[in-house]
């Protein structure tokens, strides 16, 4: 079997779906491994070193002409579904929601699709979450581009001048992304806050030395894979209202909010920007999915009252070294579960539950919808 790997369709992405440290266990297994040319660059690796480690360098049109398997962390174009031979499959992380039609180019050419978004939430398909392994580093990357954008330093300082106070971060929805968040903050000093919707991860704010601040917003919970239910309107309402207070006497406001297949809830108005001191910062970390804050733009830091509102897209990019390991291992450990080593095939068998949820095409047959 050829294992190919192409870069993201997003220059702006640094992030490569195949990392050095990585790709021993391949090898091993006597795949053979090919890449587009300079798919490193971005985490400072070059063809060269790549070669030596036993990977082929080739252009972008020969890897999706000759992979059987193929990586790639951004959806594809028309143009290039068609260039994949029949009977491949492409793995990754597909942006299902955004970009449905390529599912029916994925038919025509009778490939598989296997969209990692959908990896279930079970013990067995942690290795492979792709999802988690890229919001972890998305919330260190929040806390430390707010504190680069904040006029004070984070941590309490006791000096000949006088005693500095810690800044005061407010973290709203603690999933991987806001844990990571409030870790994140706590290591660097500041006086930590956050909330969710869902009364269960308190005791996982309070591990971290934060508070968790208690809203009542009316009956809230999670889903069946863990996630916080979607708030009704009046919910919501009641959500802006309540944590008013907390957000005027914050430093740093971070939001996380974000419905899996839906637009981002809209947390934050411009009442409450208001209400905080000049100076202080809001990062908007669903700004890509529309956005938790109003006002906050896509790739932007807007001003709002004397506010920076931070609408920085694609994370884990900022870090892209540890974001492409991460991604690359979690890629990796589906192909060594899934490898049929006798056969020199993938293995999709829609009786696991890890392939029933992430295989959305199987071999020119749609077999999931969403």
């Amino acid at each position: 079997m050829i294992l190919g790997a192409i870069a993201p369709n997003n220059k702006g992405d640094k992030r490569t779906t195949l990392h050095p440290e990585s790709i021993k266990p391949i090898l091993d297994m006597g795949i053979e491994i090919i890449f587009e040319s300079g798919l490193c660059q971005g985490i400072d690796t070059s063809d060269e070193e790549m070669s030596k480690i036993g990977a082929k360098a080739l252009t972008r049109e020969e890897c999706l002409k000759t992979s059987d398997l193929l990586f790639t962390s951004t959806s594809i174009t028309t143009e290039e579904i068609h260039l994949m031979k029949k009977g491949s499959t492409l793995l990754g992380l597909l942006e299902p929601f955004s970009n449905k039609e390529q599912f029916n180019y994925f038919i025509k050419q009778e490939i598989s699709a296997i969209s990692m978004e959908f990896m279930p939430r079970i013990t067995r398909a942690q290795k492979m979450d792709v999802l988690s392994s890229q919001s972890n580093l998305a919330g260190y990357v929040a806390v430390i581009e707010s504190a680069k954008n904040l006029n004070s330093a984070l941590p309490m300082m006791m000096t000949a001048a006088g005693t500095l106070r810690p800044a005061s971060v407010f973290v709203i929805g603690v999933g991987v992304a806001g844990l990571q968040a409030i870790a994140t903050a706590k290591r660097l000093g500041a006086k930590v806050e956050a909330f969710d919707t869902r009364a269960i991860v308190e005791e996982q704010v309070k591990s971290l030395g934060a508070k968790f601040v208690k809203l009542d917003i009316g009956d809230t919970g999670q889903t069946e894979q863990g996630y916080a239910k979607e708030l009704t309107e009046e919910q919501v309402k009641k959500q802006k209202a309540l944590q008013k207070d907390v957000c005027r006497r914050s430093d740093i406001v971070i939001t996380t909010a974000q419905i899996f297949g839906k637009s981002a809830p809209r947390i934050i108005d411009l009442d409450t920007i208001k209400m905080m001191k000049p100076g202080s910062v809001i990062f908007d970390m669903a700004v890509e999915s529309g956005g938790n804050v109003e006002g906050s733009k896509l790739d932007s830091v807007e001003i709002i009252n004397g506010v920076k509102v931070i609408g920085h897209s694609n994370l884990p990019s900022f870090v892209a070294n540890h974001a492409s390991l991460s991604l690359s291992n979690n890629l990796i450990n589906f192909v060594l579960d899934f490898y049929d080593s006798e056969n020199k095939v993938m293995n999709l068998n829609m009786e696991d539950e890890i392939i029933r949820s992430a295989l959305i095409v199987n071999n020119g047959k749609m077999v999931k919808e969403f």
